[in-house]
């Protein structure tokens, strides 16, 4: 049955923006409404994506095709997994929240900012959805654009500077990645003698090694520069620091996916040789072990609130891409599971630097101190979001961190040795941060009348910090939506892994646990 539920779910945002269009820019209080309805209504109408999914199934679900541009093989065509569902629950549910936490925050040109928002939720969707790389170029370009306003337009000071660089960073990747498309796409007319753009029919290609590496590379460029990874990370500090706060809540916790979701997508099923190639997963661990560890340390030497936060950015989703290059179904499921974490602790974070940037104007974290004592409920949810991002066991950072080391370590001992200690940092400069913000004397006069959380800012967090606690307290569900996918892409990068001995290195059932179980019980009875 199909009742185009993936096209509803993603030209919502669409006709939201348009109705938008259509109401006078004086009128602002009924263009925050209606943004805000626009936004909420796009995150209700893609629940029925999460009732209806079938854990049970493999390859694709709620699969909608259509003819686009027949000549160049192009076609509309999307489908969803356990790997894309979650990421666009991830980006409905942050669309809506970093709209919401707009209302005060931006008071000139209304209707343009909040039309940016709801395109750029348009893109964010439909590189998750799509199927075709035709169609996928076109979602992945147009996200840069919303971007590059949101940041130029109600940024800070540099904005200029920082919407140029991340325009021209992402442009570049994109370019290189669009080589590695048409490379794919003329070899496929070569051997089968018709043109195509459809990724399940690019999977049919048989390419040398050779071929794979150098299309792999220009994946690699176009995605690294995404997530971002070490050395490719300079433009994401300026265009947080920036960026107004709903722009970094979406550009953390959404866009820099797209990078990951790529590698996880495109990269491994499509270059399965390239992407188990000793030398290409050697300099990808160790460009992700560095990204770990450096975006660590510069975070615990950093003045700037905003600053700190972008950096540890880096630090995760180092985490994420060592998951990902780990290739076993551990390091995979904790890669997509640790993503949707890091969406949702480092959004609450930005949103917490968001609040006292609106009552204070300064993101120097010199200027606070004791501010637990004149405003609690911001210090408990501060508390929070920040042990999330650290990894507190029974909150989400935790599951995460803990699946892709457990594959890092099935992998490679070293690189699970060496992620570890990005763990220790991490919980050393978000506690450090805490405790020179919110703990001790408040020591600056200014802080000592400001308004503690209003009702409606109270409410910007409660979906976040029910989700992390969710995912800490039982993740089952997350790994069992994971599974199929997960299982899938192992196949495809390393065949015969789930025949054998290698079924004693997957993620433990619970048929495997209890197994176990009655061996370790027959074996002392034996004795």
């Amino acid at each position: 049955m199909n009742d185009h539920l993936l096209s509803l779910v993603l030209f919502t945002p669409l006709a939201g923006l348009l109705v938008l269009l259509f109401i006078p820019s004086r009128q602002k209080e009924l263009i925050k409404v209606w943004a805000n309805l626009a936004s909420f209504a796009g995150f209700l109408i893609s629940l029925p994506l999460v009732s209806r999914f079938d854990k049970g199934v493999s390859g694709f679900q709620f699969v909608e095709r259509a003819n686009w541009i027949p000549s160049l093989g192009a076609q509309y065509l999307i489908g969803i997994d356990g790997i894309s569902l979650l990421l666009i629950m991830l980006t409905t549910v942050i669309g809506f929240i970093a709209i919401l936490s707009s209302w005060n925050a931006v008071q000139d040109r209304l209707k343009e900012y909040y039309c940016m928002f709801l395109l750029l939720q348009v893109g964010m969707l439909g590189v998750f959805m799509s199927l075709d790389f035709f169609l996928f170029y076109v979602f992945w370009e147009l996200v840069l654009v919303p971007m590059y306003f949101i940041i130029a337009v109600w940024g800070g000071p540099r904005k200029l500077y920082a919407a140029i660089k991340f325009f021209l960073y992402t442009l570049a990747g994109s370019v290189l990645m669009l080589l590695g498309i048409l490379t794919l796409y003329f070899q496929y007319a070569s051997q089968f003698g018709r043109y195509t753009f459809e990724i399940a029919e690019l999977m049919k290609l048989n390419l040398p090694l050779g071929l794979q590496q150098w299309v792999f590379w220009a994946f690699f460029l176009g995605f690294a520069i995404k997530v971002p990874m070490f050395p490719f990370h300079t433009w994401l500090p300026d265009a947080h620091v920036e960026a107004p706060t709903a722009g970094s809540v979406i550009l953390a916790s959404v866009l820099l996916k797209m990078g990951t979701y790529g590698f996880i997508r495109f990269s491994l099923p499509l270059l399965p040789k390239a992407s188990v190639d000793q030398t290409i997963v050697q300099i990808l661990a160790v460009l992700s072990i560095i990204g770990i560890l450096y975006g660590a340390l510069v975070s615990l030497m950093q003045k700037d609130w905003k600053k700190l936060v972008a950096y540890s950015s880096v630090s995760h989703l180092g985490f994420c891409t060592l998951g990902i290059f780990a290739m076993n179904p551990n390091g995979l499921a904790g890669s997509v599971l640790q993503q949707i974490n890091h969406g949702i602790s480092t959004g609450m974070l930005f949103l917490i630097i968001g609040v006292i940037y609106e009552r204070r104007h300064t993101r120097e974290i010199a200027e606070y101190g004791g501010l637990a004592h004149v405003m609690p409920k911001y210090a408990v949810i501060f508390a929070i979001a920040m042990l999330s991002s650290a990894g507190l066991p029974l909150l989400n950072g935790f599951v995460g961190e803990f699946t892709i080391l457990q594959g890092a370590f099935e992998a490679n001992r070293a690189w699970a040795a060496f992620a570890v200690t990005g763990v220790i940092f991490g919980a050393a400069y978000l506690l450090w941060l805490y405790q020179r913000t919110m703990l001790g004397q408040v020591t600056n006069g200014k802080n000592l009348h400001l308004p503690d959380l209003s009702l409606r800012e109270i409410v910007v967090f409660l979906p976040l910090i029910a989700w992390a606690i969710w995912i800490g307290v039982y993740p089952k569900p997350y790994f069992d939506i994971l599974e199929k996918p997960v299982q899938q892409i192992v196949e495809r990068v390393r065949p015969g892994y789930y025949q054998g001995g290698a079924q004693a290195a997957t993620r433990p059932g619970p048929s495997r646990l209890s197994r176990d179980r009655q061996e370790a019980v027959s074996g002392v009875s034996g004795q």
